[in-house]
């Protein structure tokens, strides 16, 4: 794309949030790769620095402005919106409990949509949201998962407090772009991996709660976006014209079965053994443990529940038509070269030698 179709231009200030985490640190190395020269990373008081640190080296180390504070604190976010024309909201509020995450999700981005239309310079908010939002219940199996797809509402009955405060984060965005004019795009990722995930393997393939690996679904595809891919979209929805309004889901091409991946991780990072259980088994095992919940008022909580069993381990098709076709962009890193070196990045986790 043309600099001069684009929103902004070089010059124009580019705001960060999260900007020392896993996403935040490799978008800030993206908006430098495409000439802007204008960054403001917001980062948390004890967030360590380290990711964004390296980016910036391998980066060239440009001149970033960085600015610490609390998207719960109003001068905070007044700090960091002043002059900002577009702002990458990848402050994530990662919660157990559903107030918590209703604070760092909705009451943080309440604060900074309200700093960001005072300061009178902004021209784009992109949020960057989840999958967790939606809720796949009524999708048939083989069913195609997109923007289209029902958001969930039954939260506490999915037992999921960053499904409720994501799903809430975007409602006060399309809210403020209903009723304020907010210039917004959200931007839904689906598993992020590479060089610095976490965890080595997502839930979507598998969960070791009862002391061993439950290998569930086995055909359900793992809708992964590397790093770098997610990193560059999320920058494209931010200066790409047009597109005020919409929401995408981010997903790479050719995803692999959590079968695929397991295999592959056992192959390539280190063997360990893994308890198949089929989609049906543990839907039906999530059914029983939330009548029991529910029966015994919630002695025991409602941890495995259909909801959630459906929207983890569902067997469904993924569709990135959208983001494709409305933001120009194609995955740069094909899904068999993130996938190597997500696992060499594995390796060095687990001290194993390739």
């Amino acid at each position: 794309m043309e600099r001069d179709e684009r929103i902004i231009g070089p010059d124009d200030l580019i705001l960060i949030t999260g900007a020392s985490g896993f996403l935040g640190s490799k978008l800030v190395e993206t908006v430098l790769a495409y000439g802007f020269r204008n960054v403001r990373c917001f980062v948390g008081p004890s967030n360590r620095l380290g990711r964004i640190d390296a980016a910036l080296e391998r980066a060239g180390r440009p001149r970033v402005e960085m600015i610490q504070g609390n998207l719960l604190n109003r001068d905070s976010c007044a700090r960091a919106t002043k002059g900002a024309a577009v702002i990458l909201h990848a402050a994530a509020g990662i919660e157990k409990s559903f107030p918590g995450s209703f604070m760092n999700s909705v009451v943080a981005t309440r604060n900074l949509l309200e700093a960001a239309l005072a300061s009178g310079t902004l021209k784009r908010f992109v949020n960057v949201s989840s999958f967790a939002v939606y809720s796949n219940r009524q999708l048939k199996r083989g069913g195609v998962f997109d923007e289209r797809c029902e958001m969930e509402q039954r939260f506490m009955d999915r037992f999921d407090a960053y499904c409720f405060g994501k799903s809430k984060q975007d409602q006060v965005v399309m809210d403020y772009g209903a009723t304020r004019q907010l210039p917004y795009v959200i931007v839904r990722p689906g598993v992020l991996y590479g060089p610095g995930a976490k965890a080595p393997i997502h839930s979507r393939v598998g969960i070791n709660t009862f002391g061993f690996f439950m290998h569930i679904g086995g055909g359900n595809r793992i809708p992964l976006a590397y790093i770098d891919n997610a990193a560059d979209a999320i920058v494209r929805a931010g200066f790409v014209p047009g597109v005020e309004g919409e929401v995408f889901n981010l997903m790479d091409d050719d995803l692999p079965t959590s079968r695929t991946f397991l295999r592959q991780y056992k192959r390539h990072v280190k063997r360990f053994g893994s308890v198949f259980v089929p989609y049906r088994v543990f839907y039906a095992f999530s059914y029983l443990w939330e009548r029991y919940s529910a029966s015994s008022k919630r002695q025991l909580p409602p941890v495995f529940n259909t909801l959630k069993c459906s929207a983890e381990w569902k067997r469904v098709r993924y569709s990135n038509e959208k983001i494709k076709t409305r933001l120009g962009w194609r995955p740069k890193v094909s899904t068999r070269e993130g996938l190597e070196r997500h696992f060499a990045h594995c390796r060095q986790l687990e001290g194993v030698n390739a």
